[in-house]
């Protein structure tokens, strides 16, 4: 019998984002510093049998139906690519909300890739492991190997990992759901795109977790004002955020409706998680730190 393999399917964070146009296929051109937390999804892979999937945790109900789990979707594109693969039994732990802006389902999928990558004796940069992560969703390519980078276009450039600081943060979502796409059909025409920032060049020039703040200060989410026009709530998690001690940044990750805090010690987001769980069960906070999920 195989040894079943176990990967960590970390929250993905956008701590920017960017929207700099929109591409004659209708796709927006972005620029995003993504992180990852030390939490998330735990993806079981037990090689040698048929391709399967089920899934428990605290949101596996909300997960969707497995044909569509971003997992089945992996495994088909690379095995498409790989005939001869060794398949098998996937299990999901979902732990994380679902359409929350923290690329569960992606880093799902990404999971599963590294997964079968490990069975199949493959490397990451496989092109055919690649080519499959693209073939899963926009992004998939940045959790395949997670690590703090600058993603670009619609998430296919990739930076190299860059050097960030470890950053202890709490993550909130209001139990309320957004589509991307209904996200991004919010955005003003007429409004002003974001003028082109190397983040890349900026980090590499940082010299302190006070200078990096500063730095994510000048570079918002663009979706976070669609967002709250969808969802008005997310302005309330924002503002309870930034009344509370120690918080240092308040932002909303990706499409939402998660958004983030961050704190200058895991002591101070730990007791934050446990303020926001007392006085708004119906919220999901989780306390974690930012940087990679590896």
């Amino acid at each position: 019998m195989s040894v079943p393999l176990v990967a960590h399917a970390p929250a993905k964070v956008n701590l920017t984002l960017r929207v700099l146009g929109r591409r004659a296929d209708g796709y927006h051109e972005l620029e995003s510093l993504v992180v990852f937390a030390d939490c998330g999804d735990r993806l079981t892979f037990t090689p040698g049998s048929a391709l399967s999937l089920t899934l428990s945790g605290a949101t596996a109900s909300e997960a969707g139906a497995d044909a569509d789990n971003l997992v089945f979707k992996a495994a088909r594109a690379l095995a498409a690519r790989m005939p001869d693969l060794i398949l098998g039994a996937f299990h999901l732990e979902k732990n994380l909300p679902v359409a929350a802006g923290l690329g569960g389902g992606s880093s799902d999928g990404a999971a599963a890739l590294r997964l079968i990558a490990q069975a199949n004796k493959l490397a990451l940069d496989n092109p055919h492991l690649q080519a499959a992560a693209r073939a899963t969703g926009a992004d998939v390519p940045v959790c395949l190997d997670p690590r703090p980078r600058v993603m670009r276009g619609i998430g296919e450039q990739l930076s190299e990992p860059l050097p960030l600081p470890q950053l202890p943060a709490v993550l909130v979502n209001p139990g309320v759901a957004l589509a991307t796409k209904h996200v991004f059909a919010g955005l003003n025409a007429s409004a002003q795109l974001a003028a082109p920032f190397d983040l890349v060049a900026a980090i590499a020039k940082l010299e302190s977790r006070d200078q990096l703040l500063h730095m994510l200060q000048t570079q918002p989410n663009d979706l976070e004002a669609p967002a709250i026009i969808l969802q008005p709530v997310i302005a309330d998690v924002l503002t309870v955020l930034r009344g509370l001690a120690g918080c240092q940044l308040a932002r909303m990750s990706g499409s939402g409706a998660t958004c983030f805090g961050l704190f200058a010690s895991a002591a101070g987001a730990d007791a934050a998680a446990k303020i926001l769980r007392a006085k708004y069960p119906n919220w999901w906070a989780q306390a974690c730190t930012l940087g990679s999920g590896v």
